[in-house]
């Protein structure tokens, strides 16, 4: 609780004076003012975070929180629970989408394993294990209160090792089988919105197994009734370590002042948990694509957030992280690159005034 209540306390907005100075850089390059868009406001909002104008991405991480739920019981997934476990260990082999996606933008990923319901003999699986599982949320709590700040403890701490180890951009990952119906009722309690416009179809479901999911995620909350006004107490009672866990993450990278991407449903379940728990983690925010699954789009529109991509990607892993990545080097590429008019020799031009329009 000491380390999360310290994180809580020393996270602060992005640098207004770089901001504003950052702009002044951005609207003096040798363009129409606004013409490229969200690579200028990616651009500005990194300058926001690390005080700079001028920056460069060293190296790139995504983090992948790996856990089961016990909901699982309720039939909400079409996969089987071992599969958290395989693909877990896959992740370490480069052969998962995210692994692919990272080679081939140079990132890195680090697996965790905070709560798979199997053991693991990999090295390249950091084990930070809180339990096998969580409880069945349509029975009981999904964990207890200590559970949760224990897994929201761990992803602040896999940021802190990582930042001394100079990664200085993040992405958010996950894996475990029905854990988009986790993140449907964590949204769905947020939103204050009926669940059943919230929940998804995740993946493979029958249309009779996704009106089961609606229902279970409806009775899970009525069940539980988790208070609104405490994210801790909505983590604990109808989420999943892996949530929790990478709530961890978003509030570690804006106490160390890092730009972090959001990723699919999970990851949004967990960024809007981060929110509540500290407004300010919105300035280390970096939405990928929007998810195919409804609740991200309520989760953008309540942090204030907009997504660059639109692929109808529902993955996860946090595939969309490393397409992000390759975003935001371009947009810091334009800023730290892009000749301004003056150096074009094309400030006091004619032309000047039709470009700038």
């Amino acid at each position: 609780m000491i380390l999360l209540e310290q994180t809580l306390k020393n996270i602060s907005s992005g640098d207004k004076e770089a901001i504003k100075k950052a702009w002044e850089r951005m609207d003096s390059l040798s363009k129409p003012i606004g013409s490229l868009g969200k690579l200028e406001e990616i651009a500005v909002k990194i300058a926001g975070i690390t005080g700079q104008v001028k920056n460069k991405i060293n190296k790139k991480n995504t983090i992948i929180m790996c856990a089961d739920n016990g909901v699982w019981e309720e039939g909400v997934s079409a996969c089987p629970q071992e599969l958290t476990a395989i693909i877990t260990d896959n992740y370490t082999k480069g052969v998962t989408g995210i692994g692919v996606l990272s080679k081939n933008v140079g990132a890195d990923i680090t697996v965790v394993d905070i709560g798979v319901n199997g053991n693991f003999n990999n090295d390249k699986i950091i084990n930070k294990k809180i339990a096998y599982g969580t409880k069945n949320i349509a029975k009981e709590s999904a964990m207890t209160r200590e559970e949760a700040i224990k897994a929201i403890e761990v992803g602040i701490e896999i940021v802190d090792n990582l930042v001394k180890e100079g990664y200085d951009l993040f992405g958010t990952g996950e894996a475990g089988m029905c854990n988009t119906t986790t993140s449907a009722a964590v949204i769905s309690v947020f939103s204050g919105m009926d669940s059943d416009s919230i929940v998804g179809m995740g993946s493979g479901l029958t249309e009779e197994g996704f009106i089961n999911k609606k229902r279970v995620v409806k009775e899970a909350i009525k069940l539980n009734n988790p208070d609104i006004k405490d994210p801790i107490d909505v983590i604990a009672k109808v989420g999943g370590f892996d949530i929790a866990g990478l709530c961890g993450c978003f509030l570690g990278a804006a106490k160390n002042r890092v730009p972090i991407v959001i990723d699919g449903i999970i990851s949004c379940a967990a960024a809007l948990c981060a929110y509540k728990l500290n407004t300010r983690v919105k300035d280390f925010m970096f939405p990928s694509h929007l998810s195919a699954e409804p609740g991200s789009k309520y989760v953008m529109n309540e942090i204030g957030l907009k997504p660059c991509l639109d692929m109808q990607m529902r993955l996860g892993e946090g595939s969309g992280c490393p397409l992000q990545f390759s975003i935001i080097e371009s947009a810091l590429a334009i800023m730290n690159e892009m000749a301004t008019l003056q150096e074009a020799s094309i400030e006091d031009s004619e032309f000047l005034v039709d470009i700038r329009k």
